[in-house]
């Protein structure tokens, strides 16, 4: 398995950029990660302030080198703004799985953008990373989220049911995986 990403991978698509996050991003990311309609189908802190958003970016690129995930923003060709994130992390080497992650701004939803950087994205982990699978972790009400990981052919194998998080909000998550078939 290969979790070495220096340099930083950058990818290409037909359409969009996807390379490393940057000071610069620290607007976008507060939009992000400050979104209610976003931020109510995951288990994070809320960001309250770009200062917020600069730490974020920060402990991401500080965690790249180590080998703990691969975070890429997501920009389309003809802006020069991120419109999303995508990234794998919660990496296993002992099983040979990573956990993926995506978001996009809501304007941005809906044109094709995240299954673009998806397909990319699963090319990268099962073809450079030699992963065995990837997994997704989703909110079971997230039908956006969970359409996508169907269509790219994950498979419901888990439904954690009711969990508690560390500030004990009580989640319900269902776990989706995708076995690399080369």
């Amino acid at each position: 398995m290969n979790t070495n990403f220096s340099p930083f991978p950058s990818i290409t698509t037909a359409r969009l950029s996807l390379r490393q996050l940057s000071d610069e991003d620290t607007q976008e990311i507060f939009s992000i990660r400050s979104d209610e309609n976003i931020a109510k189908y995951l288990d994070r802190p809320k960001a309250n302030s770009a200062d917020d958003a600069r730490a974020f970016i920060d402990k991401i690129n500080a965690g790249i080198p180590k080998g703990e995930w691969v975070y890429w923003a997501i920009i389309p060709k003809d802006k020069s703004k991120l419109i999303g994130t995508i990234c794998l992390w919660k990496i296993s080497e002992e099983y040979s799985k990573a956990e993926i992650g995506f978001e996009l701004l809501p304007q941005f939803q809906g044109k094709g953008f995240m299954q673009e950087a998806l397909t990319a994205v699963l090319d990268f982990g099962f073809n450079v990373m030699n992963l065995k699978s990837i997994e997704g972790e989703v909110d079971p009400n997230n039908d956006r989220s969970i359409k996508i990981l169907e269509k790219n052919k994950f498979v419901k194998i888990i439904n954690l049911g009711e969990n508690i998080d560390q500030d004990g909000t009580v989640l319900n998550t269902v776990v989706y995986s995708l076995s690399n078939k080369s």
